[in-house]
């Protein structure tokens, strides 16, 4: 006779197995050939509305049909998620920050998979946990309190982790993207045709900003007010402060060029000094190798040819 667990067992699985083939099948491209209507849509975009509605339609999720009978109810638990896990501007700000082209309902949503592989977690070592030591009912929550929370905070430190990454990245970066404008408007190119150079020919994070600075100015907007949105959105001290006087510099006609040169300048300093300061809160961490690894084996190579010689004399 058949144990019911093993039927229990093969009903999960069973679930998995086909949750896992739906999910493959769903996100494998059609191999049919493209109708004639998906093939000039992207030539109609601009004057066709059913073009449009075609160019936007995307599936977002692998879980098509699943997706749509869990959104309202995922809606409603994101809702109650926001004074959890603090406001969505501070969350935007930093999707913004590193990067990332999800939405903040897409975050929470990605967040609450999070903390239920958490919660699978914790039932699980809960479980083992009781069938090894024995333990109570309470504490066994506990564990699956803890492993839900640490999912929680697990994708909240890895979208910061991101954004403080990126933001070093492009703190690094602003110098030589600074230096890389002085000698473009130098060479007699204007604001807009310098930052489209830098977007065009470089690879880094700030220049990826500036093409979309320039994308901005393409789709109508000032070059000022391009500037500020982004350096907005960023909420990068160094690059505020650079837009701020490129701005100044264009609307009181100063010249750009020595402007952004003392920035440059201005920039580098401020980079050695944070690097001094590290090395400053640092000091005793480095001298943890110093004490316990190379101060040990220095004293081992000065002692131990005198042991050795005292042994073989006696």
């Amino acid at each position: 006779m058949v144990p019911v667990t093993m039927y229990a067992w093969a009903i999960v699985c069973g679930l998995c197995l086909g949750v896992g083939l739906w999910a493959v099948v769903s996100i494998i491209p059609s191999l049919a050939r493209r109708r004639l209507a998906h093939r000039i849509a992207p030539y109609l975009g601009d004057v066709s509305p059913s073009a449009r509605v075609m160019l936007d339609r995307r599936n977002v999720s692998p879980l098509p049909v699943f997706g749509t009978i869990l959104d309202p109810g995922l809606a409603r638990i994101r809702k109650l998620a926001v004074p959890l896990f603090g406001s969505s501007a501070v969350l935007e700000t930093r999707l913004r920050q590193s990067g990332a082209s999800i939405t903040v309902a897409a975050f929470r949503s990605r967040q609450l998979v999070w903390i239920l592989c958490g919660v699978a977690s914790g039932v699980v070592f809960s479980v083992l946990l009781g069938h090894a030591t024995g333990s109570g009912i309470a504490v066994q929550l506990a564990v699956v309190l803890l492993f839900g929370i640490g999912g929680a905070v697990a994708s909240d430190q890895r979208l910061t982790r991101a954004a403080a990454a990126r933001l070093k990245r492009m703190t690094a970066e602003l110098p030589v993207v600074l230096e890389f404008l002085t000698l473009s408007l130098s060479a007699g190119e204007g604001v807009l045709d310098s930052f489209r150079r830098i977007a065009s020919t470089s690879r880094g994070e700030l220049a990826q900003e500036l093409g979309g600075v320039v994308a901005l100015v393409n789709s109508g907007s000032a070059l000022a007010e391009s500037l500020h949105s982004v350096a907005r959105g960023l909420s990068m001290p160094e690059f505020t402060r650079c837009v701020d006087q490129i701005v100044g510099a264009l609307e009181r006609g100063t010249p750009l060029v020595e402007v952004l040169r003392a920035q440059s300048q201005d920039v580098r300093e401020e980079s050695k000094r944070n690097l001094l300061e590290v090395a400053g809160r640092k000091e005793v961490a480095m001298m943890i190798p110093l004490v316990f690894l190379i101060l040990p084996v220095t004293i081992l190579f000065a002692v131990f040819p005198g042991l050795f010689v005292l042994q073989l004399g006696f």
